[in-house]
């Protein structure tokens, strides 16, 4: 183990140097006094005392502060502040003694346990995060969110990072739960994974991307923040280091550990670990026999006295003796089955009661453990080395020599061959015997080298008897030669190693005289055999002997020092073994001998009694005053420098003689302090090391295991009210056993229950719940973002068992239901209270510089909008985070956020009634809230919703009651001042028409300082898609008005997502009709208006069709469109508001087409009229007839009736590219001009029927030849059917007007010019 040859003789150095300091002797001394009886003598007691305590007092740097002490002064003089100086030094000398015993004890734990074992199947804990650390990692997220990184991300990672550092990194709760020790890395990353999750799953599926890959790319990206620029390998490797020292620990480490936590010095640690000899087995199995017999006899002496605790019973007193002799026997058989060998006996005892006390040991039963000579059972290895041969002088140098070597009864093996120039091997032989006195021969042999010769021959011999006792080099012996050999002086070199067997534990040559073993005093050698753990004997051994001669069963025998016997010649040391009835004197050769027998014996015996060597033989022996005996062995040499340093009192104190419980609760305390400043986020549970040492410390030391949960809850719980973060369940676990040990149940097998057990338990049962009620009502800042993961759900399972009366009867549910609602109806406020705390704090941060002015209601408002998405967010991360833990309190949490609702509630009244009538700007903080409440099934429609819909049902009424006002205002007003140009070229003009903006809260202001309170809709900017829209001409602007505003209104009311279906749909139902009603306004005003501009045209060829006729046909197309979103309910019997502005809307247009189609009738009735002046009959037409032919004579004269012809085409051609042009509806057009080519024809053949006797005039014949055709070709170039265009009345003209045109031809002579009804491509290209 520890190597003390370079450490230890520095730290003697130190301590000597610090001795030398005499002034601080007597402080010392007068600090810690000595006690009284220790040493073997008066005298030396007190000297032993005194040193023990002043070396304890001057230890380097050590707990008294020696350097600071003043030499005390009398107490007469001495001042109020020195005394309690004093009283203070002297509590931290006590307190380092009691630390010292207390690591020896520790100590002993870890060298040799037997109880248990360090723990393999413990949760590992994570790494802790700190303050720095979390600092570190919030300015590594600041710099990937600044850019400063060269971790590529897109910009939906960027977001949930920003968000992730936002509402996690920069909490107030996740600082506290750092500060309380139970924030790990492995939380952190586990709620950004829970963040990311649902983005992730919220974004559009990516061809080839699959979610599972983008969330794995994401946790990669997070990491490599987190990390920074720290190599991954190195920090990979250091947790895996620290991973390793987490789970098993080695006893060097333990040592070190609870040095730490003890405040043990390295020094001290190396002196008490030599003077104990840690790293002897034998000592320690034979400290811990001692111990339990001492337990026993404690057991014994208890029950003699009756000084029993107080228990609930007085049955238990004799429970408790027999629960003190159980727990020993169980010690017992737990050491009994520990390995003696690899090779042993495998005798064990039947029987492991063991006590010098009679009354505990049947004596009629010790027959059976008698041993028998069988039972002794060693096995030796031994190692022969030859290494060379001298005297060899009569053989020819060229002669071949070897060696044989056997072990007596065993196997022959030899050496390779050597020429007898230079007789050297170096080979090693290997045996096995079970002799303790082998006999080992090596011969020496040269090669024959007569024909006849069947044996080689011998030259020489060596018998050697080793012992494990004898030296391990090699040495020379002197071989045995046959007289007729020339090589009397043959010497060999050769080395013979003997391995002591396990179970063999000391062993050399004794005389010895016994009463009834070994009856002759003679010499003989000894071996102390360890048979088991409870079981030696001392065994006599002949040469070449596998069974001992004789041997001794050392149970009952207590073995000493004594002074040499009378009448006994041989043997110089003495001591003997004395058991009732029997003594057996052993003396040795020298004192060396004599105590390392003696201590051997003293191990195997158990017994209470420690020898100690007379003084007057160490006076003797030693080489001056300070200077231990260089004879005696090492042990001694390290109890004497124990002693010097005052560390002999803690080595050598009987453990019985403590009261473990308190050291226990001493050492329990400082482990958890030492566990929870590690850098492991470890909530209170222990390393597998720890509860390894503090395991094995109960077993032995006899630490009731309900006292050590008491203590291990009652520490726990100081750390939780105090701010650490324990686990829940670790708490569950220690109250669980100290519950079913209180209540009988016996969870370690202890049935015994003491008043005071139960009383501390009735105590911590109090605090526990108390500590249950305080963190479930501050569940979101003892939990944070439901971490530690599961611990909410434990603690509320935790309440649930502490509130049972006893281990058997569950407590009824309703009552842990008002525990449980209690606690959340207080959640309610302490959250909202520290909500609102928040809120005013950030509004404080935002708004410095406006300090000292009012608040307005607007701010009001806006800072309750601002609560409101907190009080959201607290809802959001309860139900995110906290509701599983809830799962079987479900209907509680929903009370708990109608509490918490109700408390903004009274914040948002306030904010509400202070706001001016008939403002709108509230809307948003409905639509905020009911979004949020509508989409959570338990909140949807509960107290706070309908208390929310309450609110604003008579505000969403009042304002659809003005928004109806001041549409129906803007109708009447837009009409009387309409101008039906097209919106396309008034869109700069109209603030009005523009959509909300979709970012913001859809609520259209109504201000209130206009003409009879009417409201108007505000101004936004218009999206991108309206530009589509607008880049054809459109209906009039009191039209695009009217419908934006309609369909904002209800986009808005629609928007709300009124909760209560009943006013939604009645809210739905009057938008409809209101929209209906305001369409039909609509299209009556328009159509009055398109009647009022027809008449104020004119009716000649020279009307053009105007720009407002075709947009008050787009006024109608786009009511159409409209009625069909605004008026038409989704319901399949409500459907009456549609179709009825539809049939209103039919027969408008048809009534416009109508009014038009006249228009266009009359046009051309008046060009009919100019021709009818060429009727036959008439004076004018005689008069135009004469005037023509004479001037014809002399100048060239125009043709009449070509001007009016070509009038009316343009008129048509004009008039149709401006309606197919303007108008957006192509089915209107198709039935304007079927009506009208129709109604035209239909004139002209009445006109030319009213002329069916007269023949045509050329002038009116040509003039309708040119109009009917040009007609007829541009009706049809717009599409007009064939069956419309070839109808019946066409055909009659066509007729008509060919059966003029021959008669015009034959009268006139060619008058006709070309013009004719024909088809010709010369007449298209003239008229083109």
């Amino acid at each position: 183990m520890l190597d003390p040859s370079s450490s230890e003789e520095e730290s003697e150095e130190l301590v000597e140097e610090e001795s030398g300091k005499e002034p601080l002797a007597p402080a010392a001394a007068r600090l810690s006094p000595s006690r009284p009886g220790e040493g073997p003598g008066g005298g030396g007691g007190g000297g032993g005392g005194g040193g023990a305590s002043g070396g304890g007092g001057l230890q380097p740097g050590g707990r008294g502060g020696g350097a600071a002490r003043p030499a005390s002064p009398s107490p007469s003089v001495a001042s109020e502040k020195e005394k309690d100086e004093l009283e203070r030094l002297q509590r931290e000398e006590e307190e380092r003694k009691r630390k010292l015993q207390l690591y020896v004890f520790v100590m002993r734990c870890i060298a040799y346990p037997f109880n248990a074992k360090q723990p393999t199947d413990m949760a590992r804990r994570q790494q802790k995060i700190s303050k720095q650390q979390l600092q570190t990692i919030k300015d590594r997220f600041q710099a990937f969110l600044n850019g400063e990184t060269q971790i590529v991300a897109d910009e939906a990672f960027i977001n949930a990072v920003q968000s992730y550092y936002e509402v996690f990194l920069k909490s107030d709760r996740v600082a506290r739960m750092v500060q309380s020790g139970g924030c790990s890395a492995n939380d952190s990353r586990e709620v950004f994974k829970k963040h990311i999750e649902k983005r992730v799953r919220s974004l559009p599926e990516i061809d080839g991307l699959s979610k599972e890959t983008v969330l794995s790319s994401w946790m990669a990206k997070f990491d490599a923040i987190y990390r920074g620029e720290e190599d991954p390998r190195k920090q990979q490797a250091r947790m895996t280091a620290s991973a390793a020292s987490e789970l098993i620990l080695s006893k060097e480490q333990l040592y070190e550990m609870f040095q730490n936590i003890l405040g043990i010095k390295k020094f001290e640690h190396q002196l008490l670990y030599n003077a104990c000899q840690l790293d002897n087995p034998d000592e320690q199995a034979a400290q811990i026999r001692r111990e339990l017999d001492g337990r026993l006899q404690m057991a014994e002496q208890i029950a003699k006295e009756r000084k029993f605790p107080k228990f609930v019973s007085k049955e238990m007193e004799n429970m408790y003796i027999e629960e003190l002799k159980s727990s020993v026997n169980l010690l017992m058989a737990n050491l009994e089955s520990m390995p003696v060998s690899k090779g042993g006996s495998e005798f064990k005892l039947q029987k492991l009661k063991r006590s010098h006390n009679t009354s505990i040991i049947d004596m009629g039963e010790e027959n059976e453990n008698q041993l028998s000579k069988s039972d002794v059972v060693l096995s030796f290895s031994l190692e022969v080395v030859i290494m060379e041969v001298q005297g060899l002088k009569s053989l020819a140098p060229n002669r071949i020599v070897y060696c044989t070597m056997e072990v007596e009864g065993g196997e022959k093996l030899q050496t390779d061959q050597a020429e007898a120039s230079k007789p050297t091997w170096g080979t090693q032989g290997d045996f096995t015997t079970t002799h303790a006195l082998p006999a080992v021969k090596v011969k020496l042999f040269t090669e024959s080298t007569g024909v006849l010769a069947l044996e080689d021959k011998e030259l020489g011999r060596v018998v050697l008897h080793p012992t494990p006792n004898s030296p391990k080099q090699s040495e020379w012996h002197k071989m045995t030669v046959s007289k007729n050999c020339p090589d009397q002086d043959l010497k060999i070199k050769l080395a013979v190693r003997m391995d002591k067997p396990q179970n063999m534990k000391h062993s050399g040559y004794l005389w010895a005289i016994g009463k009834n073993v070994w009856k002759r005093w003679k010499k003989r050698f000894f071996v102390l055999v360890q048979v088991s753990q409870y079981t030696f004997a001392m065994c006599s051994y002949r040469e070449k002997k596998a069974e001992p001669q004789e041997l001794l069963q050392l149970d009952g025998y207590t073995v000493d020092y004594t002074d040499p016997q009378p009448g006994l010649e041989g043997g110089r040391a003495f001591f003997n073994a004395v058991k009732e009835g029997d003594t057996v004197i052993f003396a040795s050769d020298d004192e060396q001998d004599r105590i390392l027998w003696v201590q051997a014996m003293y191990r195997a015996t158990g017994q209470s009694h420690k020898p100690v060597p007379p003084t007057q033989v160490q006076k003797l022996n030693a080489k001056g005053g300070n200077v231990p005996q260089l004879d005696a062995p090492i042990s001694q040499f390290y109890a004497d420098r124990a002693q010097k340093h005052g560390m002999d009192e803690f080595i050598s104190s009987n453990p019985c003689n403590f009261d473990h419980a308190s050291l226990f609760e001493m050492v329990q305390r400082l482990t958890l302090d030492h566990r929870l400043n590690d850098s492991y986020s470890c909530l209170g549970w222990f390393s597998p090391g720890q509860v390894f040492v503090l395991d094995e410390y109960c077993a032995r030391n006899g630490v009731r295991g309900c006292h050590r949960h008491l203590c291990y809850l009652r520490d726990l719980l100081e750390r939780a009210e105090n701010g650490a973060m324990i686990d829940p369940t670790l708490l569950h676990y220690s109250f669980a056993f100290c519950a079913s040990h209180v209540h009988g149940n016996r969870p370690d097998g202890i049935g015994t229950v003491t008043v005071d057990e139960k009383e501390r338990f009735e105590e911590i049962k109090e605090r526990l719940r108390l500590l249950l009620e305080n963190q479930i009502t501050h569940f979101r800042y003892c939990f944070p973002f439901g971490r530690p993961e599961g611990a909410l759900k434990a603690t509320l399972s935790l309440l649930e068992r502490v509130l049972m009366k006893d281990i058997v009867t569950p407590v009824p549910q309703e009552e842990v239901k008002t525990v449980i609602r209690k606690c959340l109806e207080q959640a309610a406020l302490v959250n909202y209270t520290r909500l609102s705390e928040y809120a005013k704090i950030e509004e404080n941060q935002k708004d410095a510089e406006n300090v000292g002015r009012l608040v307005t209601p607007a701010k009001k408002l806006e800072d309750t909008i601002r609560l409101a998405e907190l009080v959201i967010e607290v809802l959001q991360q309860n139900e995110e985070h906290h509701a599983e833990a809830f799962a079987w309190w479900s209907d509680l949490m929903v009370e708990h956020a109608e509490t918490f609702l109700s408390l903004f509630a009274v914040d948002m009244d306030a904010a509400l009634e202070v706001q001016p009538p008939d403002t709108w700007d509230s809307f948003p903080l409905f639509q905020l809230l009911n979004d949020s409440l509508r989409s959570d099934y338990n909140l949807c429609n509960g107290k706070f919703h309908k208390h929310l819909q309450d609110l604003f049902a008579p505000l969403v009424v009042r304002y659809v009651d003005l928004m109806e006002s001041s549409i129906a205002q803007s109708i009447h007003r837009g009409f009387e001042r309409e101008s039906w140009e097209p919106v396309k070229s008034l869109t700069s003009n109209l603030p009005n028409v523009n959509l909300p903006n979709v970012n913001l809260p859809k609520v259209p202001n109504l201000p209130v300082n206009i003409p009879l309170g009417i409201p108007q809709m505000p101004s936004f900017s218009a999206p991108s898609w309206m530009a589509a829209i607008y880049d054809s001409d459109n209906g009039s602007g009191t039209s695009e008005d009217l419908f934006w505003k309609l369909d904002a209104l209800q986009t808005f009311i629609r928007d709300l997502h009124w909760p209560e279906e009943e006013f939604g749909k009645h809210l739905e139902q009057r938008l409809k009709l209101m929209a209906s009603d305001m369409i039909e306004s609509c299209v009556k005003r328009t159509r009055i208006a398109f009647e009022v501009k027809l008449q104020k045209t004119s009716r000649s060829t020279d009307f053009r069709v105007p720009q407002s006729i075709c947009t008050m046909f787009n006024v109608m197309v786009d009511a159409k469109a409209q009625s069909t979103k605004l008026c038409s309910m989704e319901m399949g019997q409500e459907h009456q508001y549609h179709s009825k502005i539809d049939e209103l809307i039919e027969e408008t247009v048809k009534e416009m087409i109508t009014l038009l189609v006249a228009k266009f009738v009359t046009i051309l009735e008046g060009v009919l009229a100019k021709l009818s002046r060429y009727d036959e009959g008439t004076l004018f037409s005689s008069f135009l007839s004469f005037t023509v032919k004479a001037a014809s004579k002399y100048v060239d004269v125009p043709k009449p009736g070509m001007d009016v012809a070509d009038a009316y085409v343009t008129f048509v051609r004009h008039s149709q590219d401006v309606l197919r042009d303007k108008v957006n509806e192509e089915m209107y057009i198709e039935r304007l001009f079927d009506q009208w080519y129709t109604s035209s024809m239909n004139v002209v053949c009445t006109w030319l029927t009213d002329r069916m006797d007269l023949q045509l005039h050329i002038y009116q014949l040509k003039t309708l030849i040119r109009i009917v055709k040009k007609t007829y070709r541009d009706f049809r170039l717009q599409g007009v059917l064939d069956s419309t265009l070839n109808s019946k009345t066409y055909e009659t003209i066509r007729n008509r007007l060919t059966v003029e045109e021959a008669t015009a031809s034959v009268s006139e002579g060619g008058g006709l010019q070309g013009i004719t009804m024909k088809d010709s491509d010369e007449e298209d290209e003239e008229d083109d």
